[in-house]
C-alpha cells in the first residue's frame, strides 16, 4: 500500500471533503443565504453518492494506476467555485434520476419503516419470551438437595429462636416466683425453688406455707393464753 493511500488521501478527504464543506454549510445556514445554501446542499448530495460508489471502487479498482490521485482531483473539482463540479453533476445526473424514482423510493422507505417497526416488536417479544423460559428452566434445574440445604439453616434458626423465647419466659417466671416465695411471713430462711418447677406448684406451696405459719401462731397464742 502506497503512502498516498494510507495518509495523503484520507487526510485530504477529511479536511477538504468533509470539514471545510461542513463549515461553509454552517455559514450558509447562519446567514440564511439562499444561493449558498442550495450550493452546499447539492454538494452534500453528490458527495454522499460519491462515498457510496467509492466503497465498491476501492475494492475492485484500487490496483488501477493513479487511482487515489484521480480521487483527489475529483474532490477538488467538486469543491472548486471555478468548476462547480457538484452543481453540474447534480443538475445533469442526480436531480433527473431522483425525480424519476422519487415515488418508488418514498414507497420503499415507508414499507421499510413499517417492516422494521414490526420486526423490532417481534424481536422484543421473542426476546422476553426466551428470557422467561430460560429463567424457568434454570429454576427447575436447581437440585432438591441444594434447596433443602438452603432451607435447613433457616428452619434451625427459627427453632433456636423459639427455644430462646421459651428459656427467657421460663427464667422470668421462675425469678418472679422466687421473689414472691423467697421468704415466709416469719422471716424464715429462704426457700429453694427449683428452676423448672411450674408456677402453679410454687404458688400452691407458698399458700400452704402461709397456712402452716398461721396455724403455728394460733397454737402459740393459745398456749400463752392458757
Amino acid at each position: 500500500m502506497s503512502f498516498i493511500h494510507m495518509v495523503i488521501y484520507p487526510l485530504f478527504r477529511l479536511l477538504f471533503g468533509t470539514l471545510y464543506p461542513a463549515y461553509a454549510s454552517y455559514k450558509a445556514v447562519r446567514t440564511k443565504g439562499g444561493r449558498e445554501y442550495v450550493k452546499w446542499m447539492m454538494y452534500w448530495i453528490v458527495f454522499a453518492l460519491f462515498t457510496c460508489i467509492e466503497t465498491f471502487t476501492d475494492i475492485f479498482l484500487s490496483w488501477f494506476p493513479f487511482y487515489y490521485e484521480i480521487k483527489i482531483i475529483f474532490v477538488i473539482w467538486l469543491l472548486s467555485p471555478a468548476t462547480k463540479g457538484s452543481s453540474i453533476l447534480y443538475r445533469k445526473f442526480v436531480h433527473p434520476m431522483l425525480s424519476s424514482k422519487e415515488q418508488e423510493i418514498d414507497e420503499y422507505i415507508s414499507k421499510a419503516k413499517e417492516q422494521s417497526y414490526k420486526q423490532v416488536l417481534d424481536l422484543g417479544s421473542k426476546g422476553v419470551t426466551a428470557l422467561m423460559q430460560t429463567a424457568l428452566k434454570s429454576i427447575n434445574q436447581i437440585p432438591p438437595a441444594l434447596v433443602s440445604s438452603r432451607s435447613e439453616p433457616a428452619l434451625s434458626d427459627d427453632v433456636d429462636t423459639v427455644d430462646a423465647v421459651r428459656v427467657v419466659r421460663r427464667s422470668v417466671t421462675v425469678e418472679q416466683v422466687h421473689d414472691l416465695s423467697m421468704y415466709s411471713d416469719d422471716d424464715a430462711a429462704p426457700m429453694e425453688v427449683p428452676e423448672e418447677i411450674p408456677v402453679k406448684k410454687v404458688v400452691k406451696r407458698r399458700a400452704a406455707t402461709r397456712k402452716m405459719t398461721r396455724k403455728a401462731k394460733e397454737v402459740k397464742t393459745d398456749e400463752l393464753s392458757d
